[in-house]
């Protein structure tokens, strides 16, 4: 059903194509961005400030992995001065769409200069290692703070390059954002650091977190590979409860892109709390906890701290 669902759709966006070209924003208007994802779309804007408009094709509380592009987005792309994309696998859709909206803008990898990890080495289950998902790195390098610094350079050098008018203004904007991921990095290494060794194990839905858990010390098994079109097994829920009861880990996290009802279940019958809601590949609507990057890094790391931080 989801194949012919999406082809129907492309069939639509090709057919919107014909119609639709690239147009330049007006002389001294702003930049009109396109961003793939709400995370990256918030990076963007604060680059980008009053000099740039940016829309988002997967918004707040969505899943980039299983997304379906509609004519709308097509239109979007089409009418784009520039398009960020976070690459390494995540949007699996979007070269289809770019071929099929006949935009002319330039595509910017932000993730250009990250060092990828292997989708493998971040899923780890307690019967061995399994790769539930088809793509070869983890996409998820948001996570690491690090990672958005290079995310944050390659931003303000595509825009610079689009608006060299406002060259200098993007440039400014990006060294004050460095300095506030700057501060959050030593939020992060602290609050870990306050967690004793032996609690710093967790559970989400899916493998989300391999590059906090390689930044930052923090071990996470998911039921899910990388990607969440994939379906843990049974068998690979069984094991997972029983590895929390070997190991003893303490919590389990449900997170906002996901269906609770599979680790509402590993808690129950494991023993482990739920921790709470973090957020991995979506921020939250605006009055939510993780309306921004910045925001959904603490309030991970609150909900971090709260579940693992006691007995």
């Amino acid at each position: 059903m989801r194949t012919a669902v999406r082809a129907l759709v492309g069939v639509a966006i090709l057919s919107l194509s014909l119609t639709i070209s690239a147009q330049a924003a007006p002389d001294g208007g702003p930049v009109r961005a396109v961003a793939t994802f709400s995370i990256l779309g918030d990076l963007v804007r604060a680059v980008g400030g009053a000099r740039v408009t940016v829309s988002t094709l997967v918004g707040p509380e969505s899943d980039a992995h299983g997304f379906s592009p509609s004519p709308a987005d097509a239109r979007k792309l089409a009418e784009a001065d520039i398009v960020f994309v976070n690459g390494l696998g995540l949007e699996g859709w979007l070269d289809r769409l770019i071929r099929a909206s006949g935009t002319r803008a330039p595509v910017v990898v932000v993730s250009a200069g990250v060092t990828p990890i292997p989708a493998q080495d971040a899923h780890a289950h307690a019967a061995g290692e399994h790769d539930h998902g088809d793509q070869a790195v983890d996409p998820h390098a948001w996570q690491s703070v690090a990672n958005v610094r290079i995310y944050v350079a390659n931003i303000r050098d595509g825009l610079a390059k689009v608006d060299p008018a406002h060259a200098e203004g993007y440039r400014n904007a990006a060294a004050d954002y460095l300095l506030k991921l700057d501060g959050l990095e030593k939020e992060v290494r602290a609050t870990i650091d306050g967690i004793p060794p032996e609690r710093r194990r967790i559970i989400t839905t899916h493998d989300a977190f391999g590059y906090f858990a390689a930044a930052y010390g923090l071990r996470f098994v998911a039921p899910q590979g990388v990607s969440t079109e994939s379906e843990a097994s049974p068998r690979d829920v069984a094991a997972i409860i029983r590895q929390i009861r070997q190991d003893r880990i303490p919590a389990v996290f449900l997170e906002n892109i996901s269906d609770p009802r599979q680790m509402e279940q590993i808690a129950r019958e494991s023993g482990a709390r739920i921790g709470g809601r973090v957020y991995s590949d979506a921020l939250s609507g605006p009055h939510g906890p993780a309306p921004t990057y910045l925001d959904m890094m603490r309030s991970n790391l609150r909900a971090f701290a709260a579940a693992l931080g006691r007995d």
